[in-house]
């Protein structure tokens, strides 16, 4: 759900680490760390999922991050399948830690999207970093101080954001050619075929400029994705479900345009903002707001970046960024066996196109804007939490249901 108070940094948005999701895997990862933590002396850990953690949990390997976390003691991971009256988010979980046979503390965990994570019974102390809560606020801001909108960000975050965003691109551009250089079958039973060095190594003398372009840039999409599919690092962007959008679109342009590392990162930057914009005034859960959360915020970062990297002005990458989030309002969230695959990779291929798209139409059509972007972000918030739960990650409804009705 939206956030209280001021936006919190963009370190909080781009982590890296495993796949295959960040509401899933991340999440509980980091929450079972804290709780054992905390309870050094426990003999015995039970963990009870609710809601799309139960539902998609083993797909996603929510079972077997907790184990890891959790071993040597003995870990008891239980899929509810019916949901307690006092939980509201659809990633919720609880934690018991025993000693003798006897519970001597619990705690309720929410994973809200991200890999982020909050403890119900505890205040988050996560430091507001911009005071700004929308993009007609920011784009005032900069345009009384004369910044840009990476410059924005350097002004709220200070200068040690460079180095951060430094590590996660190199991080971005190891999960491409990992990808790239791995052949083999992704894991889960759906027998799903790593595609993207084959796509990047194609051959085809009559292939014309248009269809390289998307043929590249989906084969870098693909190796990230796959990555991530198969439990491998890459970098939450804005989740793990859409983490090959940006790394996909970005490194593409980087190569085209023959720019530096260093000239990359001001794009990285300005990404980052419009995903906590978009994390901050609506969500990027799949679990809470469909596949529109994820997939479309990572477009909309993809298109505000390369906007940016182009040199274009701050209205056009908003435009830019509102075009690739508004043509994916309503896209729904049901992977098939809950796993991180279909239609999830596809899906990462083609929103790095249409980032690419939605720049060129910003380019050209920027004085013709009607719908701002803080408008599509508000709508597309509305139109997830009105969706059929079937449609937001659980495997009950779409592809996921069609599928099986199938094998059946």
């Amino acid at each position: 759900m939206p956030e209280s108070g001021g936006m919190k940094s963009i370190r909080e948005l781009y982590k890296i680490g495993k796949g295959p999701s960040s509401s899933h895997t991340i999440g509980p990862e980091r929450a079972a760390r804290r709780f054992r933590e905390t309870h050094p002396d426990a003999d015995a850990f039970q963990v009870r999922l609710y809601e799309s953690l139960c539902k998609t949990g083993k797909g996603h390997g929510t079972d077997r991050v907790l184990h890891e976390v959790l071993s040597p003691i003995p870990t008891e991971v239980v899929f509810c399948e019916e949901t307690p009256p006092d939980v509201t988010h659809p990633n919720t979980m609880d934690f018991l830690a025993f000693q003798g046979g006897e519970v001597v503390d619990t705690a309720r965990v929410i994973s809200v999207g991200g890999g982020d994570i909050q403890f119900a019974d505890l205040e988050e102390e996560t430091a507001e970093v911009y005071p700004e809560n929308s993009f007609a606020e920011v784009e005032q801001f900069c345009r009384f101080r004369s910044l840009d909108l990476a410059e924005y960000v350097e002004f709220n975050e200070g200068h040690e954001i460079w180095p951060f965003l430094a590590d996660i691109w190199q991080a971005m551009k190891q999960s491409v050619a990992d990808g790239l250089a791995a052949e083999g079958i992704l894991p889960g039973g759906l027998k799903i075929e790593r595609k993207a060095k084959m796509l990047y190594h194609h051959q085809d003398p009559n292939e014309i400029p248009q269809v390289r372009e998307c043929r590249i840039i989906s084969s870098y999409a693909f190796a990230v994705s796959e990555q991530n599919a198969d439990c491998g690092t890459i970098v939450t962007a804005p989740t793990c479900g859409s983490c090959g959008v940006i790394p996909a679109a970005l490194l593409y342009m980087q190569q085209q345009r023959h720019f530096t590392d260093e000239q990359m990162l001001p794009g990285l930057a300005v990404a980052g903002l419009i995903g906590n914009l978009i994390k901050h005034n609506a969500s990027i859960s799949g679990a809470e707001c469909g596949c529109q959360a994820e997939i479309g915020a990572a477009c909309s970062m993809a298109a505000a970046a390369l906007t940016y990297l182009f040199g274009l002005r701050t209205d056009q990458v908003q435009y830019a960024a509102e075009i690739a989030l508004e043509h994916h309002l309503g896209l729904t969230c049901d992977p098939i066996c809950g796993l991180v695959q279909v239609p999830c990779i596809e899906r990462n291929a083609v929103a790095a196109m249409r980032a690419m798209n939605s720049c060129n139409l910003a380019y050209f059509l920027a004085d013709t804007q009607r719908i701002s972007f803080d408008i599509v972000v508000r709508t597309m918030y509305e139109t997830g939490i009105s969706m059929n739960q079937r449609f937001r990650e659980t495997a009950e409804g779409g592809l996921a249901k069609m599928f099986e009705r199938r094998r059946r």
